[in-house]
């Protein structure tokens, strides 16, 4: 058993507060875009394509404005609904926290496609590298989320339970480590194994990722407590659960029609 001390706040200049939630953020976004542009290079660049890498950096804003903005949104139409629609200007306050994966996931997808629109690039090219490096970001979010203290999990006795004192004095599943086992090191490690295939097929990586994301944040959401504010759907399925089965939805979607995919 752990007993959470951890500080969110990794240095305090008083007129500068930098907290490990931020640099989860900023060393996901700049390892994925090291990383993305090292896999344009070796993986698709062939004599009938030639990617500008360019470009890629110029996504990588578009990217950083979808996860933003979709995040946000997402989490006042999914999550909290009803304060926001009383509280309106308080939806600009991100620093307050409050961020949605999938409003995030829906942000990158209808950005991604819009910047691949203008410069006429194969949107599920785009998407296939972003579904490769996604899941470094994961990692480094749901590791903050365990030094934040927060989405907490259920109540156990298993002897690697956590006590967060934050919340209370109950023993719980570290479901944030969980999540950043499943959703960040396996399925990176999925996406390796299924990008270097010497027959790889665009679209793949993409619809891979949503169908592995839902089942494995859907296995966390058993021993993750459902935010307070929404609790459970038809008292056993949170909301995660069920935007998470729409992924997985869409990701089989997208197999079914991968013979359309250019």
């Amino acid at each position: 058993m752990y007993t959470h001390n951890l500080d969110p706040v990794l240095l305090d200049f008083g007129f500068l507060v930098i907290r490990w939630y931020s640099l989860a953020y900023i060393f996901g976004i700049l390892i994925g875009w090291w990383l993305g542009k090292r896999i344009i290079l070796k993986r698709f660049q062939n004599p009938n394509f030639k990617f500008d890498i360019k470009e890629f950096d110029n996504l990588i804003t578009y990217i950083i404005i979808s996860i933003l903005l979709g995040g946000r949104i997402g989490y006042v139409l999914f999550y909290n609904f009803g304060y926001y629609l009383s509280n309106p200007l308080n939806i600009i306050k991100i620093w307050e926290g409050g961020m949605s994966f999938h409003g995030a996931l829906v942000g990158v997808i209808l950005g991604t496609y819009w910047f691949s629109i203008k410069k006429n690039i194969p949107t599920f090219l785009l998407l296939d590298i972003i579904s490769f490096v996604a899941p470094i970001g994961i990692f480094f979010g749901r590791v903050a989320n365990f030094i934040n203290g927060e989405l907490v999990g259920k109540t156990t006795d298993v002897f690697w339970g956590v006590i967060f004192p934050s919340i209370d004095n109950n023993i719980r599943h570290p479901s944030q480590l969980y999540e950043a086992f499943f959703e960040g090191l396996v399925l990176f490690i999925i996406m390796n194994s299924i990008l270097f295939r010497s027959n790889y097929k665009t679209g793949t990586c993409s619809y891979m990722f949503l169908i592995f994301y839902g089942i494995f944040r859907t296995f966390s959401e058993f021993f993750r407590e459902p935010d307070l504010q929404v609790g459970y759907l038809f008292n056993q399925i949170s909301m995660g659960m069920m935007l998470s089965f729409l992924m997985i939805l869409a990701g089989i979607i997208i197999f079914l029609k991968k013979d359309d995919i250019k």
